[in-house]
């Protein structure tokens, strides 16, 4: 993602994902939002990124997982960085927590020396 362009490339390609595995209209709105704000954060925090897109399944139905990762400085206060009205930039703060409330499974790994990489999972109902 380095460009307004990939921003909404990854839109669509995370909406196909959610309509192909039968998510819910009220789900895949969940997902594209999710998968919009760490795009979003990636491109412009990080200085672009990429975007891994991950069918599961497991015995009470499947999932979608997605995996943004970037090359950026990092995020030195991950906690602070959570919490809503938090903003770096000239954002409302929601981008980071908001994912990971429309989500279920969320998980962030920022290594010392920088770069981010955030994956969140969200399961269709069994």
């Amino acid at each position: 993602m380095r460009t307004e362009e990939d921003l909404l490339e990854a839109r669509h390609a995370v909406r196909a994902a959610t309509q192909e595995m039968g998510f819910g209209l009220v789900d895949q709105t969940r997902v594209v939002t999710a998968a919009s704000e760490l795009v979003r954060n990636a491109y412009i925090h990080g200085g672009g990124g990429t975007l891994v897109v991950e069918r599961l399944s497991r015995p009470k139905g499947s999932g979608l997982r997605l995996t943004v990762s970037d090359s950026g400085p990092g995020i030195p206060d991950v906690e602070a960085a959570l919490a809503d009205g938090f903003s770096t930039g000239a954002g409302l703060g929601h981008g980071l927590g908001g994912a990971r409330r429309l989500m279920h499974e969320f998980a962030i790994e920022c290594p010392p020396g920088g770069g981010t990489t955030v994956s969140v999972t969200r399961w269709t109902a069994g």
